[in-house]
């Protein structure tokens, strides 16, 4: 079942003239990759939408930033990023024995780049709550 969603709009501190919205969601698994669908055409936006995981299924994290497009990774019970043995091992192809590419690669995995450029976006404005979206229940 779908239903209409109305988001409260606030300044966002981090970027003048820019407003910023969240909100809290619950459904079935696979939701999270939908919203991230959905949102994904919008290159102009930054978001994130994370769901969390069931004892029956992983989690997920999507980001998205204009500069980087968008990036996906598993998360688990605790909202770690998993990287899967076939990406460490890419990583370790890539890299031979240059340790500094390894950390690349290793950053690249784990989403350093979008952390980085949505941490100040995630920062609230005075009064403004930081609430991430993530699948409850």
């Amino acid at each position: 079942m779908s239903r209409a969603v109305n988001f409260s709009w606030m300044d966002q501190p981090a970027q003048d003239g820019a407003r910023r919205t969240e909100f809290t969601w619950t459904g079935p698994v696979g939701t999270g990759a939908s919203i991230a669908s959905a949102l994904r055409g919008w290159e102009h936006l930054r978001y994130e939408v994370t769901e969390d995981p069931t004892d029956r299924s992983d989690g997920g994290r999507w980001m998205h930033t204009p500069d980087l497009g968008v990036f996906y990774a598993q998360t688990d019970v605790a909202g770690n990023m998993v990287v899967p043995e076939d990406r460490v091992r890419y990583a370790m192809e890539v890299a031979g024995s240059n340790a500094l590419e390894l950390h690349r690669e290793l950053r690249l995995a784990l989403g350093q780049s979008w952390d980085e450029e949505l941490e100040p976006f995630r920062q609230a404005g005075e009064g403004n709550p930081v609430v991430w979206l993530h699948r409850v229940g």
